[in-house]
């Protein structure tokens, strides 16, 4: 029974975990919102430990503040957080691809890879089509779900693939505030998933790292021109 009862908490843990940044991501729960953990435990209807767990890993994680005798705050992340979480992927990244050069490691007849890769591509085509048509609820899920499966695949480190999903999450929360309130949001969303898929899958890594790097300039000129409007 101990165990069991283990179990339930660590699972409502999560859960209440997944669907607070859900909220957070969705624009639902906006930066520098506060709440106590008795509103979030009445809001879901259960006690108030796995909630305090689950709120004690989003502060953890960076997407919540805790605010001392008030409870949490969603945290509020600058422009000069943005440009910094786009320049830590652009040197993760750029290490992962010197470090799997498709020349100096042919791409061999990995089965597994190659499964995985579909799914992968299945992922990136919905996210295209979302991000080309501005639905940012559709967008935001399945590029968090491409990303942290293609990090892992190409990566082979749990460590590296952990980080730029840390780094991917916090982009969004940080962007979702900005996009749903731009009328010009289609010419910002990436829409590049499927084309960086099909250069892995050929093991063109040169292909693979230009189209990041045309994904990470165009992140960088968005955040300059966040950086004019708020001047």
């Amino acid at each position: 029974m101990p165990a069991s009862g283990a179990v339930t908490r660590n699972t409502l843990r999560r859960q209440i975990a997944d669907a607070l940044r859900d909220e957070v991501l969705a624009g639902r729960l906006q930066p520098g919102e506060e709440f106590t953990v008795k509103q979030i435990a009445e809001q879901y209807g259960v006690s108030a430990t796995p909630v305090r767990e689950a709120l004690v890993d989003l502060s953890a994680q960076g997407l919540l503040d805790s605010v001392e005798h008030r409870g949490f705050r969603v945290h509020q992340f600058s422009i000069a957080d943005y440009r910094g979480m786009v320049e830590a992927r652009m040197l993760v990244v750029d290490g992962i691809f010197r470090r799997h050069d498709p020349v100096a490691h042919p791409p061999g007849p990995d089965v597994s890879r190659g499964v995985a890769l579909v799914s992968i591509r299945r992922r990136g085509e919905a996210a295209s089509r979302a991000a080309r048509a501005g639905d940012l609820d559709i967008l935001i899920g399945y590029d968090i779900r491409y990303w942290r499966e293609l990090a892992r695949l190409v990566s082979d480190n749990d460590y590296i693939a952990d980080f730029l999903h840390r780094l991917r999450v916090q982009a969004w929360v940080f962007s979702v505030p900005y996009l749903r309130a731009d009328r010009d949001v289609l010419g910002w969303l990436w829409s590049g998933h499927v084309d960086l898929v099909d250069a892995l899958t050929l093991g063109d890594a040169e292909a693979a790292a230009e189209v990041m790097r045309a994904y990470n300039r165009q992140s960088l000129e968005w955040a300059e021109r966040l950086e004019a409007r708020t001047r």
